[in-house]
């Protein structure tokens, strides 16, 4: 028996992870798919979304430990094979309601020391607006 062919959503993510939208898929499992940011804030700007839809990281249970844990484990191995550093890179969770797609994604931004004074300001560590997946991770 085949799967059910994807429709079209509100929700620009899901239609990426189901590919109904052209959009380059970095990699992708059962769990979640990478992408590039279509508005990079520094040379490499990927999003780390879940293949099910989490509207963002205040609906995450401590039931999504693991896939939290998994986004961020996928997105430095994804710096590493763009011989990119951990190090000089951002990670982070835009926390609502400062969220303008409303489906769960994890920002990776490298190099961080190349990032301009604008997206310093919107990917702002741990401010208001822009979280550690460290904070995300404590609040499971």
């Amino acid at each position: 028996m085949t799967a059910p062919t994807p429709v079209k959503s509100s929700c620009i993510f899901c239609n990426i992870v189901n590919k109904l939208e052209n959009t380059e898929i970095l990699y992708e499992d059962n769990e979640i798919c990478v992408f590039r940011d279509i508005k990079p804030a520094s040379r490499f700007h990927i999003l780390t979304v879940p293949k099910r839809h989490i509207q963002d990281a205040k609906s995450l249970t401590s039931a999504d430990k693991e896939l939290v844990s998994n986004m961020l484990s996928v997105a430095k191995e994804m710096l590493s094979k763009n011989n990119l550093s951990v190090e000089d890179a951002r990670f982070g969770y835009h926390w609502p309601p400062f969220t303008s797609i409303k489906h769960l994604h994890l920002h990776t931004i490298a190099p961080e020391s190349e990032m301009g004074f604008i997206g310093k300001l919107i990917f702002r560590k741990d401010s208001y607006w822009f979280v550690s997946p460290e904070y995300v991770e404590s609040r499971l």
